[in-house]
């Protein structure tokens, strides 16, 4: 069968769902697994909205940086969460962050931005303040495809798929090289710091749901995951 056809019957499928709120596909995993990626391909091959949880913390921390905050002050953090002027939008094409009206996406896409987003994200008055945010996505019609560490554990425990990426060490630290001028070795120490700092915190811990499917990806293509997720989708849909 064409593919375009199965996808063309996937959205369908979900502009005809009669029930809540949308079709919610959460897809999980550490740094380097291929999430973002995979994410964003998959959401406009079906249309759906491509919501980054990580944006979340990403851009609280970058408002840490430019209101001069006290990172370790976790009251003080939380408070930001609810700052007027910071602001998340997400479609199709992907996640988007405002602050005061300007677009920050591009800028907190680095290393030191990530670091101080794993700190905060221990916070537990910082996942809740962010959390009500994350799941004010979950609106019809448009489906959603949540991507992040705890998406399918915390944020949407009751997602229609769960899908959880890997891929080797090795590999992961191989894909973020793209992203950060690091050199490989840096890369692989500050990916398994970030693996043991998000897997051992208290709150909302990264881990794969019960119910989650596992796809590693260290020796598939990206069309090549999708293409499995897509499988699982439409399979979950003609139930």
């Amino acid at each position: 069968m064409d593919s375009n056809t199965t996808d063309d019957k996937v959205k369908r499928r979900y502009m005809n769902r009669k029930f809540g709120g949308a079709f919610v596909i959460t897809i999980d995993g550490p740094a380097g697994s291929g999430k973002s990626t995979v994410s964003g391909k998959l959401a406009r091959r079906l249309n759906m909205t491509f919501l980054t949880t990580g944006s979340f913390y990403r851009g609280l921390a970058e408002l840490c940086k430019i209101k001069k905050i006290d990172i370790t002050d976790e009251v003080l953090v939380a408070s930001l969460a609810h700052y007027q002027g910071f602001r998340i939008h997400a479609d199709m094409y992907g996640t988007q962050v405002f602050i005061d009206d300007v677009n920050v996406t591009a800028q907190i896409n680095n290393d030191e931005t990530a670091k101080i987003a794993s700190r905060i994200s221990a916070y537990s008055q910082v996942r809740k303040a962010l959390l009500e945010a994350q799941r004010e996505f979950n609106k019809p019609p448009a489906g959603l495809i949540a991507e992040g560490r705890d998406c399918g554990t915390v944020v949407f425990p009751d997602a229609d798929v769960k899908i959880f990426l890997t891929a080797s060490l090795d590999m992961r630290a191989q894909r973020r090289s793209s992203e950060y001028k690091s050199t490989s070795e840096e890369l692989i120490k500050n990916i398994a710091q970030r693996d043991e700092a998000d897997s051992q915190r208290k709150v909302a811990p990264m881990a794969k749901a019960h119910d989650a499917i596992e796809i590693d990806t260290s020796t598939l293509s990206i069309d090549e995951v999708v293409d499995k997720i897509v499988k699982v989708v439409e399979s979950k849909k003609s139930q």
